[in-house]
């Protein structure tokens, strides 16, 4: 979501204030986002939740990339927030209940770590692909990276959802 206020700024025109907005509406999306996935999670299961938020990131992304009336991309960035980063609320749980208590902590620790460091190369990755062909060929990698986790959380994890901790 780094890439954000740049794409506002450039393919639209909206200035510092203007793009602000635009982030903060986004910022208050991901804060809900959390709370109805980590609702979510506890309802119907951590595979579902994540599957779910999975396919929203995807399709919120690419419907965004399409907008351009100022008021639908304000409501559309809410939604695409939710989505995109309210994952979020689910990690530790998930996490917590893959491992042993006594790898839990180192776990948590390398997943996450190891997550935002090959994410960190993503807004540099989406940049040059953006310069080099198109935002929109960015924005299609970024909703094929969801589909991607939707297969992988298909093959890779296991429903963890009322187990017992040890």
């Amino acid at each position: 979501m780094i890439w954000m206020p740049a794409y506002l700024a450039k393919q639209l025109g909206f200035g510092l204030t203007k793009s602000a907005m635009w982030t903060t509406v986004t910022i208050l999306g991901m804060m809900a986002g959390i709370w109805v996935f980590g609702q979510l999670a506890d309802r119907i299961g951590r595979k579902p939740a994540f599957i779910l938020f999975q396919a929203g990131a995807a399709v919120s992304i690419v419907f965004y990339a399409q907008l351009t009336d100022p008021l639908t991309m304000l409501w559309a960035g809410a939604l695409l927030g939710m989505f995109v980063n309210g994952m979020l609320g689910g990690y530790g749980a998930l996490i917590s209940e893959a491992y042993p208590t006594a790898a839990r902590a180192t776990a948590q620790n390398v997943l996450f770590n190891i997550g935002r460091g090959v994410g960190g190369f993503g807004p540099v990755l989406i940049g040059a692909i953006a310069a080099m062909y198109s935002f929109h060929l960015a924005i299609a990698l970024l909703a094929s990276i969801y589909v991607i986790d939707i297969i992988a959380t298909i093959f890779l994890i296991p429903e963890l959802k009322g187990k017992e901790l040890d």
